[in-house]
């Protein structure tokens, strides 16, 4: 679900005769161009004109990141519908996996949702699936489940496209929250402000898009690997540190290291500024007993 593109399709009862792809043609070609090209699909430049539109009767929307024009959308008989993979009206917007984890969902889901003009995300929903959210998943493994999700869901509504359009049902604007698209703030480890459970909830929302980040003698580091350890027991050493100050744990071969409200989080791969990525041993023999000898003090900090 995270290609960009917009299909419209020519159809007959339970069967497609035509289909056209709308994409981007900037270099590389993405993952749908290439797509169309190797399946030997109609293939349009956006932005389309309604003329392009003509002969097609549904226009289709994943994950397209355009305000679709109104003159697009009633160049349709029968409008266009969208593939948002959230459970509408919750996480309307750019990122909604993204902030279904970092949130602590037990539950998201995809929607099937008619196209409104002027608006993302508001129309009424065709067709919805719900799916669990596991406590350690990561946002790739969501991502794939949900495109396959929204994939059936859609196949399945265009068969009984009639009846989902009569029994679709209005959203509830009161119930609608927000998913704006990611910037690179939301990146920023603030570690008197964030707790160790918030903080793996958002490595686990970013991960495999971006890296998490922090400081070390005026050096920025990416968190790469991080875990919740299995006890919040917070160890002597750290008990009057501040925030972001850590430890090396010989036992767990990690960086035990405080958050917000004393909670702990671990550290077990990172990347110092101008070095590669390298594990919490490695960080031990390389920074770490070079700053003991030093008596310099190991604190993450956020600027």
């Amino acid at each position: 679900m995270h290609f960009r593109y917009q299909a419209y399709k020519r159809y007959t009862t339970n069967r497609i005769n035509a289909l056209g792809v709308v994409t981007s043609f900037k270099n590389p070609a993405n993952c749908v161009r290439n797509y169309a090209e190797q399946k030997g699909l109609i293939l349009h430049r956006w932005p389309v004109t309604p003329e392009a539109c003509e002969g097609y009767d549904l226009g289709v929307v994943v994950s397209f990141g355009h305000l679709i024009p109104e003159k697009i959308i009633k160049a349709f008989p029968s409008g266009m519908i969208n593939v948002h993979a959230s459970l509408l009206p919750r996480w309307r917007g750019a990122a909604p996996i993204i902030y279904a984890i970092m949130h602590g969902d037990k539950q998201t889901g995809v929607s099937i949702m008619k196209i409104e003009p002027k608006h993302f995300d508001v129309g009424d929903i065709l067709a919805q699936r719900e799916v669990a959210i596991r406590d350690d998943i990561l946002m790739p493994e969501l991502h794939t489940q949900l495109a396959q999700e929204g994939a059936d869901l859609l196949v399945n509504t265009l068969q009984h496209f009639p009846n989902s359009v009569k029994t679709a049902v209005k959203q509830n604007n009161e119930l609608a929250t927000f998913a704006p698209k990611i910037i690179p703030s939301i990146t920023k480890v603030n570690w008197t402000e964030i707790k160790a459970e918030q903080l793996y909830r958002r490595f686990r929302a970013l991960f495999g898009f971006k890296h998490l980040n922090t400081r070390f003698q005026d050096k920025n580091v990416q968190l790469i690997d991080i875990q919740l350890p299995e006890s919040q027991i917070i160890p002597a050493f750290l008990a009057n540190k501040s925030c972001g100050a850590f430890l090396y744990d010989r036992h767990r071969r990690c960086l035990l290291v405080r958050c917000s409200g004393l909670t702990l989080i671990e550290v077990h791969q990172l990347r110092v500024e101008g070095k590669k990525a390298m594990t919490a041993v490695e960080f031990n023999n390389g920074f770490i007993k070079q700053s003991n000898s030093s008596s310099k003090e190991l604190l993450f900090t956020s600027k």
